[in-house]
């Protein structure tokens, strides 16, 4: 496939004309891409927007449902439902931080195919997720997967 280039602009909103004259700016900023809703962003501590560490959430989660819906169409695997419940810790000592123990717990509806195979195959998307092997550690994750009617 080789490589494909993508490309963010953030911009800074908090500016209340003051600048950053005191530490009690604001953090806001807005993420932008051609195309695409803009994203109203925000520091870990803040409300009202994405910080980086839901966004990495988001991305590693988003990544993994993908690689998991591909594998499950190849292999005659009809999934119905898909839902995760995604976490991780950031954690913070002084100045320095690092985003931890991510990890996905799904819940999966399939009307074909064999349990045992969902199973595996979500198994394998977390091999196969370009964001969760970025990480500097694993993602741990779980899933659950049930029969449900098609549609």
């Amino acid at each position: 496939m080789g490589s494909t280039e993508f490309r963010t602009t953030l911009s800074w909103v908090g500016n209340d004309g003051t600048g950053t004259s005191t530490r009690s700016h604001a953090k806001d900023g807005e993420l932008a891409a051609e195309g695409r809703p803009t994203i109203p962003t925000i520091p870990p501590d803040g409300t009202g927007g994405w910080s980086p560490e839901h966004l990495l959430l988001g991305s590693v989660s988003q990544c993994h449902m993908l690689w998991y819906l591909h594998l499950c169409a190849r292999n005659g695997v009809v999934v119905e439902t898909y839902e995760d419940s995604a976490t991780c810790r950031l954690e913070v000592t002084g100045s320095e931080g690092a985003v931890r123990d991510v990890a996905l717990h799904a819940r999966v509806g399939i009307s074909s195919g064999e349990v045992a195979t969902a199973v595996e195959l979500f198994e394998l998307a977390g091999e196969k997720c370009y964001v969760a092997r970025s990480l500097a550690e694993p993602v741990g994750h779980t899933v659950e997967v049930s029969e449900v009617p098609p549609g």
